[in-house]
């Protein structure tokens, strides 16, 4: 049992070393105006307005889809109506 944690923490301990200076990051007046941005704000409000733009998106393009098929079945039972009054005055 104490192998195992021992296991954990020199893994944690690793990945302090390994990139802790990388967790650093440049200073706020090194950075871009993007990362000003985010860093600025709370954090959750971007990622709320990320999310709340792809779910829009995603809605519009269903409904697009679903009125491009409506109209694609109209015009196939159009088509079938027309081929079923065709054979029946032929007869």
């Amino acid at each position: 049992m104490n192998f195992v944690q021992d296991t954990v923490s020199t893994a944690v301990d690793t990945l302090t070393q390994s990139y802790g200076d990388r967790w650093d990051g440049a200073g706020a007046e090194e950075s871009s105006a993007f990362i000003q941005f985010m860093s600025s704000n709370d954090l959750i409000y971007v990622v709320l307005g990320v999310s709340l733009i792809i779910w829009f998106v995603l809605i519009f393009v269903m409904i697009r889809v679903d009125r491009k098929v409506s109209g694609l079945e109209e015009k196939l039972e159009a088509a079938n109506r027309s081929d079923e009054s065709t054979t029946t005055v032929s007869d």
